[in-house]
């Protein structure tokens, strides 16, 4: 299939590479310039607009606002090759997947919400866990290109705006998880038990899984370069509390993790792993001081 790509950050780039291994004409644009030995065997376009003169076209940008500027506003799904199948894999709000539901209707387009749980080294080895919502016939177009990213495809039904709003439960429980790991430190080492020896107690008893395997190696080793960034994580919080307003409920754990994250960002740590809110809990939530990483440890 010839495949157009929007976004080639470090997820996108990911994708891409692979929808090419899998024997695919792959073209993509990305706003900032990306060189072509970076993305080996994909096909760098001029505009965002070529990429939509394709059998189907995968959306990795930022945010609402960015799919709204780079798609929307430049009149993409007008001038779309007709048949095409659009599949937003970006983390995004609930009320923008349901708008953009009903533009690529009017537009005649296919639509998928398949929004990614994983991180960049995920991406790389096509282990992504893909969630992936829209009219079955639109679904079925792109789930053999799904597949090739994944090690499972979630199909949750014709509904897209399912699929955006497990993602978003799903980023808000891990958020949850790292705060609880972090103030189950607190208590911990105020009587002198090393957090290592902690979470391995948690793990070989009552909460093992990724999520608390993997951050909980982060919170041991202080070691916060990014494979998520904070303020990212921040803005799912927010479109998760925006969803969580729209059926008119108060979440309060939800609001507890968005505050950590918030006081995490506006120290400056924006650009280092959301994980980087514990360390901050651990320490009273106020310092502005980073705990040395692994890294810094063994210079």
């Amino acid at each position: 299939m010839q495949i157009g790509f929007v976004g080639l950050g470090n997820m996108g780039s990911a994708m891409a590479l692979n929808l090419v291994k899998a024997g695919h004409d792959v073209r993509a644009w990305n706003r900032s310039k990306v060189t072509q030995d970076s993305v080996p065997g994909v096909t760098l376009v001029r505009r965002a607009a070529d990429a939509f003169q394709a059998d189907a076209v995968f959306t990795m940008l930022s945010d609402d606002p960015a799919i709204r500027e780079v798609i929307l506003d430049a009149g993409l799904l007008a001038s779309a090759r007709p048949g095409l199948t659009h599949v937003v894999t970006s983390t995004i709000s609930v009320a923008f997947a349901r708008e953009l539901e009903r533009l690529h209707e009017e537009a005649g387009l296919g639509y998928v919400s398949a929004p990614v749980l994983g991180r960049p080294n995920a991406a790389a080895s096509g282990q992504l866990n893909i969630l992936a919502a829209g009219k079955a016939d639109a679904v079925a177009a792109v789930e053999p290109l799904l597949a090739s990213l994944s090690k499972k495809v979630w199909k949750l039904g014709e509904n897209p705006a399912r699929a955006n709003t497990a993602k978003l439960a799903c980023n808000m429980m891990i958020a949850m998880a790292i705060e609880a790991m972090a103030e189950g430190v607190v208590l911990t080492e105020s009587v002198g038990l090393d957090r290592a020896d902690f979470f391995e107690l948690i793990l070989g008893t009552l909460f093992s899984g990724r999520a608390y395997e993997s951050y909980s190696a982060q919170i041991t080793e202080r070691s916060f370069e990014p494979g998520f960034k904070a303020e990212l994580a921040l803005k799912d919080m927010r479109l998760a509390t925006e969803a969580s307003n729209e059926i008119g409920r108060t979440l309060p754990m939800l609001e507890a993790v968005r505050e950590g994250l918030r006081k995490a960002v506006s120290a400056g740590f924006g650009n280092k792993d959301w994980s980087i809110m514990a360390d901050m809990a651990v320490r009273g939530g106020d310092s502005l001081a980073l705990s040395e990483t692994k890294s810094e440890k063994k210079q």
